[in-house]
């Protein structure tokens, strides 16, 4: 090795002229009061409640045994009962403009409609999944 020149890191050399040093405070306004921190960072209460999301459900398009006409059919509800099932089934129709029914547990629309029905789950709180054909 060479005996070259070592730059110091010690932190105590100036590299020169700062030109921030000329700034003054006087004319700005004061310094806006801060609310007083909370104590711990658990008690802090979000300013919205988090959506619950209630569950995967099932869209299935279906088409066997039913005389060649396709049927969207929404399955494996969580949680819910007959009648929140029979008011989803009759926001599902109103939107899509067909008829359907709950049949089994689950909710039957008319048609393929999966990209409304999967609207109408996802407001209500659901993870709609596309599953089978």
């Amino acid at each position: 090795m060479s005996s070259s020149k070592r730059i110091p890191t010690d932190g105590g050399q100036n590299f020169g002229h700062n030109p921030f040093d000329a700034l003054s405070s006087a004319g700005l306004p004061p310094e806006p009061e801060t609310p007083p921190a909370p104590a711990s960072p658990t008690s802090v209460q979000p300013a919205k409640p988090a959506k619950k999301n209630r569950g995967r459900v099932d869209i299935i398009r279906q088409k066997a045994g039913r005389g060649g006409k396709t049927v969207t059919v929404v399955k494996n509800f969580v949680g819910i009962g007959l009648p929140e099932k029979e008011q989803l089934a009759k926001a599902m129709q109103k939107a899509c403009g067909t008829g359907g029914t709950v049949k089994d547990g689950q909710i039957e629309i008319q048609g393929d409609k999966r990209e409304e029905v999967a609207r109408i789950l996802t407001e209500a709180n659901f993870r709609p999944v596309f599953a089978g054909g």
